[in-house]
């Protein structure tokens, strides 16, 4: 669930905008304005956030802008009550992350704004954005006015908002472009798609374009911040580990023929398990002769595992090194190459924490530790984007990455997993689920 820090990119991308996403400059922290042109992003995808243009706007299979802007919006209200309060009603006195561990007006990283400047800079992109649309819909081939964001940042004194203000402020502004693109996709005049509008640099959009555009700028400034929402996930379940465990204490019996097959095809193999939470999979993986590795990024996990008399790691999937200990087979200490020595990963309900652009590193790492032909059983939320949820198992805000079957089977084809199956599953307040089963290539 961890993230590596994101480099700054720029915004409304018009040079005469002076756009930027990285820190905002204050009188102590002066930075360079990034004033490239990024309009690029409307024909390829974005090698940074993974935004596809093709997957959007009126044409696409995706969902419609209106809807994804919506959505990224209610995650940035989570992610700013999150880190503003952080702690949930119950917090359990095993918790070993501090609380308020992310405050939403601090910079984790100096060359970058918080939580709370890109929150309130985003609100100010769907306004602008908002002014544009509109021009463009009611004109004829409208100029936009220069927006410099970082006299905006300056003016509008980002770092000392209210975050709960910026949130409510951030939806609605959301929520009012979102209408305008409604009311288009809604027109029985489908060239309304194909009005113009044109920068001051000479950059000429339609209203698709601008839509596409619009919706990459805001999910790029979500990935930008997916190192804080993973440290807020990873609070959550410290700080109320005993009621997740109590919660998801019982297996479903649906399972079990998935369990069986896994020890019928590696009897008496080796299993990585990521993410092993409270510890039940690994017991039903262990009575069917499997030896397993527990390992969890959240340290309330392993001092339960601990505690119950089982070894266990805190061990992050995407940094941390998998290999097993020395003196295992394909140990660390192990002459020659690094070998591929477990028989089973098994990550039930734990990848859909990571962000989807570090998804197929981890992948990819886990391959690199599994024999060939050796198993990988996953399962993960499946549907578009992402979506915090503060109800469920725990209470406290964590963040949720939803994925779609072909996206899915790429990318782990392309981390060295052939997939042989995705079953589908409905899950607690008719969540749907995805099944996979993998084979090392």
């Amino acid at each position: 669930m961890s993230a590596q820090p994101a480099p700054r990119r720029p915004s409304d991308a018009d040079p005469s905008d002076a756009g930027r996403s990285g820190a905002g400059p204050t009188e102590a922290d002066p930075l360079e304005p990034d004033t490239k042109d990024w309009t690029w992003v409307l024909d390829r995808a974005c090698p940074d956030c993974g935004f596809d243009p093709r997957e959007h706007g009126p044409a696409a299979a995706g969902p419609d802008l209106a809807t994804a802007l919506r959505a990224d919006a209610a995650g940035w209200t989570a992610l700013l009550r999150a880190t503003t309060d952080p702690a949930p009603a119950t917090r359990h006195p095993g918790a070993s992350i501090p609380q308020g561990v992310v405050d939403p007006r601090v910079r984790t990283d100096p060359s970058r704004w918080s939580v709370l400047e890109y929150a309130a800079h985003v609100r100010d992109v769907h306004r602008v954005f908002r002014e544009r649309l509109v021009a463009m819909v009611e004109e004829t081939g409208p100029r936009f006015a220069d927006w410099d964001q970082d006299a905006a940042a300056r003016e509008g004194d980002y770092a000392r908002l209210d975050p709960r203000t910026v949130g409510e402020e951030l939806v609605a502004a959301a929520d009012a472009v979102a209408a305008v693109y409604d009311t288009v996709a809604a027109s029985p005049d489908p060239t309304v798609w194909e009005r113009t509008g044109v920068r001051s640099n000479g950059s000429r959009f339609t209203v698709a374009t601008l839509g596409v555009y619009h919706l990459h700028d805001v999910v790029h400034h979500t990935w930008d911040v997916r190192d804080v929402a993973a440290a807020v996930t990873v609070a959550a379940y410290d700080a109320q580990a005993p009621d997740y465990r109590a919660a998801t204490d019982r297996l479903d019996e649906a399972f079990a023929p998935l369990l069986d097959e896994v020890a019928a095809r590696a009897p008496g193999g080796q299993v990585l398990e990521i993410g092993s939470g409270g510890g039940r999979d690994a017991l039903a993986l262990e009575a069917r002769g499997l030896r397993v590795r527990r390992t969890d990024v959240t340290p309330a996990f392993v001092a339960m595992l601990r505690a119950a008399g089982h070894a266990a790691e805190l061990l992050d999937p995407l940094l941390d090194d998998l290999r097993p200990h020395p003196g295992e087979p394909g140990g660390a200490d192990a002459a020659g190459p690094r070998a591929a020595a477990y028989d089973v990963v098994w990550a039930n309900a734990c990848l859909l924490h990571v962000a989807r652009t570090d998804l197929p590193r981890v992948a990819a790492r886990l391959a690199e530790v599994t024999r060939p032909g050796g198993l990988l059983v996953a399962t993960l939320k499946e549907g578009e984007g992402e979506q915090w949820s503060v109800h469920g198992t725990i209470e406290a805000a964590r963040r949720f990455v939803l994925w779609r079957e072909p996206a899915l089977v790429a990318l782990l084809t392309g981390a060295g997993w052939q997939v042989e199956r995705v079953g589908r599953r409905t899950g607690a307040r008719d969540t749907p689920w995805l099944e996979v089963l993998a084979r090392r290539r």
